[in-house]
């Protein structure tokens, strides 16, 4: 049985599944793997231009969950291709 993407996984997400997100974070040059498990509170995709010299009418969108943890706090993961999110 194939094993589902990310964004096939983000597709069918719902408010209240709980979900665990294995990602890298990036600050400057450094970089890591992390892992965040929470409950879904709301799924989006955001319209962004982080990108530098790109035309007025190229839009640039990234899917981004947000997610509250078991201690209450609630945190904001951005997918990218290299994420992998599975349902618990």
């Amino acid at each position: 049985m194939p094993v589902a993407t990310a964004y096939e996984t983000f597709a069918t997400l719902q408010p209240g599944d709980r979900v665990q997100v294995d990602h890298e974070v990036k600050v400057g040059f450094r970089r890591w793997m992390t892992t965040t498990i929470g409950t879904v509170v709301k799924k989006e995709r955001r319209r962004h231009s982080l990108h530098f010299k790109r035309n007025s009418d190229d839009k640039v969108y990234s899917d981004v969950l947000v997610l509250r943890r078991d201690s209450g706090e609630l945190t904001t993961v951005t997918l990218d291709e290299f994420s992998e999110l599975r349902k618990l």
